[in-house]
C-alpha cells in the first residue's frame, strides 16, 4: 500500500516528505523487518574447494553493497579520482540520463531511469543495486546467482564452454546466434580452487539499461569481468571490472567488496519493484515535489 501522510503538501513538506519516501516507494518495501542473519561465533576455516554456493551479506554492515551514490569503487561524488574515462559518446549518453541519485540527480518525477518503471535492472547493474542477501546455488555445470532485489537470477556456466562472440544484436554462441538479454552471457573458468573468473557479454543495449542509480552509462558492446575469490569458509570477495570501449576509453574497477557467509537458515525476505506502487508515490509525492500536475484521471 502506498504510505500517506495527514497533513497538507506544501512545497518544502512534500520535498521532505518525497526523499523520505523515496528510500521506500519505489523499490516497493520489503514486507516485513529485516533481521541480521545469526552470527556463528567461531574462526573461519579453510575455503572449500571450488564451491561459492551459500548465502552472502557484505561483511562490513547489512547495507554495505547498497551503492546508491554508485558503483563501489567508483562513487559518482564529483571528486576527480572517481572521474569515469568517457568517450565522447559515453559523455553525451551520461548527460542524457536524469537520474535520481548522484552529483546530477534531478527531483523524482522528472527523471529517466528505465527502473522508474519497473524495468527489469540488467548486468551489471544488479551487482550495484540494493545488493543485500545474494543466494549462490552451484552444480557442476553452472552457478546461478539470485538477488534479493526482485528475485533475479543470472547463470554462470562453469562446463568449459566459450564465452559467446559478441555480434550485432546479440552474439554468436556454438555456431548459434542469441539475441541481447538483460543479464547477459555469463562463462566462468576456475583459475585455481578458489578463484572464479567470470566473463559476461550480450547484455541489452544502452537505451534499455543503465549502468548505476546515478545515471553511469553501458552499452552492449561491454565485456564485463568478476573475480569471485573464497577467502575462507566464511568469506569471498566479489571484485568487477568493465570493458565497454564504446563508452569508456579503458577498462576500470567498478567494485570490490567483501561478503560474508550468512546462517543458511536465514529468511530472504522481498524486495520488488512494482508498478502500481510506483503510481501511487508519483501521484502523492514525486509529482507535487518536482512541481509537476497529476495528469485529470
Amino acid at each position: 500500500m502506498a504510505k500517506h501522510f495527514p497533513f497538507p503538501a506544501t512545497p518544502l513538506i512534500a520535498v521532505l516528505a518525497a526523499l523520505a519516501f523515496l528510500a521506500l516507494a519505489p523499490d516497493a518495501r520489503a514486507q516485513s523487518r529485516r533481521q541480521p542473519a545469526a552470527a556463528e561465533n567461531r574462526k573461519p576455516g579453510p575455503a572449500p574447494r571450488r564451491d561459492l554456493s551459500g548465502t552472502w551479506t557484505p561483511a562490513d554492515r547489512p547495507g554495505g553493497a547498497i551503492q546508491a551514490s554508485g558503483v563501489q569503487a567508483m562513487p559518482n561524488d564529483g571528486k576527480p579520482e572517481h572521474e569515469l574515462p568517457y568517450t565522447p559518446y559515453g559523455l553525451e549518453l551520461y548527460r542524457s540520463h536524469k537520474p535520481l541519485e548522484g552529483m546530477d540527480a534531478v527531483l523524482p518525477a522528472l527523471g529517466n531511469d528505465p527502473r522508474n518503471k519497473c524495468e527489469p535492472l540488467g548486468f551489471p547493474r544488479m551487482n550495484h543495486y540494493n545488493v543485500r542477501m545474494t543466494q549462490i546455488f552451484q552444480s557442476p555445470y553452472k552457478i546461478a546467482i539470485l538477488y534479493e532485489y526482485d528475485k533475479r537470477w543470472r547463470d554462470i556456466w562453469i562446463d568449459g564452454r566459450e564465452l559467446p562472440k559478441l555480434v550485432e544484436g546479440g552474439v554468436m554462441a556454438g555456431g548459434t546466434f542469441k539475441e541481447s538479454r538483460f543479464y547477459g552471457f555469463s562463462v566462468g573458468k576456475w583459475t585455481d580452487d578458489h578463484t572464479l573468473v567470470v566473463q559476461t557479454v550480450g547484455m541489452m543495449p544502452e537505451d534499455r539499461v543503465w549502468l548505476d542509480s546515478t545515471g553511469r552509462p553501458i552499452s552492449d558492446a561491454a565485456t564485463v569481468e568478476e573475480v569471485f575469490r573464497r577467502v575462507d569458509s566464511d568469506h569471498m570477495e566479489w571484485t568487477e571490472t568493465i570493458n565497454d570501449p564504446r563508452v569508456y576509453t579503458k577498462p576500470w574497477l567498478a567494485m570490490k567488496i567483501l561478503f560474508k557467509l550468512a546462517d543458511p537458515h536465514t529468511d530472504v525476505l522481498e524486495m520488488y519493484c512494482s508498478p502500481v506502487e510506483m503510481q501511487k508515490y508519483y501521484e502523492s509525492f514525486g509529482n507535487a515535489a518536482s512541481g509537476v500536475e497529476n495528469e485529470k484521471k
